[in-house]
């Protein structure tokens, strides 16, 4: 019987959180399945797009913080 994969079983391996008997038959999946491959590819881009992003808040959202951190007195913290 074949085992279906799901996204989360991608993620799984990607972050090698699979035992070693769940690798092997992941492996074999992906030589033998296009669809599952083609998943893989994607979710790997799109993981290295995400580590790439460099979050910073606004503006806006740093003077409001400093604001109520003077109000507070936390600002010498």
């Amino acid at each position: 019987m074949t085992k279906s994969f799901t996204p989360n079983d991608l993620l799984r391996y990607i972050y090698q959180e699979m035992s070693e008997g769940e690798n092997e038959l992941f492996v074999q999946a992906l030589r033998g399945n296009d669809t599952l491959m083609q998943d893989y590819l994607e979710m790997l881009s799109t993981i290295g797009q995400l580590d790439q992003l460099i979050l910073e808040p606004s503006e806006k959202v740093v003077k409001a913080i400093l604001r109520r951190a003077k109000s507070t007195g936390l600002e010498k913290v």
